[in-house]
């Protein structure tokens, strides 16, 4: 079994140590007119889902954080959000309670933008508090961000929220909670000229904005660009990457995880 919560006390007591523990960050928050406010969650257990199917006993994933920091989306209805403090705390004593039964390798997985200060923290705490063990982070979108450059069309700005690459993975992975007829265009707008950040791309500095202020539909980049196949080629491109950076956990040192 590879979800902790599935295994008995017994079953979790006999684990080898050494296998790789993942911590789950998802998000509940506005996500355009056509993407259900649970996108950030739905992505990445899709992806702890991915890894359960590619990796099986090698792997152990923790219950998903659902909640993250989405403070900056509150102008729009149904987001839900924890201060920075409550979600530090949260995802900090959640995986030192793993490592407190010997595991000795732990990724976040991060699927929203909000939590990535704190996930940053959140490693940066752990490693220090837990020497011998490794602690690594990453997201899903920078994890492949090469491929997914290659496969995405909308270019610089097209790709940010409820946009072209996560529209795509919920019509390939959740089509059914997707409304196509309320796909908006591209409405996103910058202040500076130099804030042309998006997911794909760094800007050369970065700005705090209410998203009512960079979008009036909730959505930055183009999410008429979307298509199931296009998830199809994301979901395989990702997954592809993470499995590879899991097992390359029981080996430290090992450089060859991205050939």
């Amino acid at each position: 079994m590879s979800f902790w919560e599935h295994m008995t006390s017994a079953q979790l007591g006999g684990v080898d140590r050494s296998l790789p523990v993942v911590l789950p960050l998802g998000a509940v928050e506005q996500h355009g007119p056509h993407l259900p406010l649970a996108t950030d969650r739905i992505l990445v257990d899709h992806f702890c889902q991915e890894l359960n199917r590619h990796l099986g006993e090698e792997v152990i994933i923790l219950p998903t954080v659902s909640v993250g920091y989405s403070k900056h989306h509150d102008d729009f209805p149904g987001t839900l959000s924890l201060t920075h403090e409550t979600l530090l705390r949260q995802v900090v004593e959640t995986a030192e309670s793993a490592l407190r039964t010997g595991m000795t390798n732990l990724l976040i997985l991060n699927a929203h933008g909000g939590n990535e200060g704190v996930a940053q923290v959140a490693l940066e705490q752990l490693g220090h508090r837990w020497p011998d063990c490794t602690v690594v982070r990453t997201t899903w979108w920078r994890i492949a961000t090469e491929e997914l450059q290659e496969i995405s069309t909308t270019g610089p700005g097209g790709v940010g929220h409820a946009c072209e690459l996560e529209t795509s993975l919920l019509l390939a992975t959740a089509g059914h909670l997707v409304d196509e007829s309320a796909i908006p265009a591209r409405a996103n707008r910058s202040t500076f000229s130099w804030d042309t950040a998006d997911m794909l791309r760094g800007g050369a500095a970065t700005v705090y904005r209410r998203f009512a202020t960079v979008s009036s539909t909730g959505v930055f980049g183009d999410p008429r660009a979307a298509s199931v196949e296009k998830g199809q080629q994301i979901s395989a491109a990702v997954t592809r990457h993470l499995v590879a950076l899991v097992r390359s956990l029981r080996r430290e040192g090992d450089d060859t995880w991205q050939r």
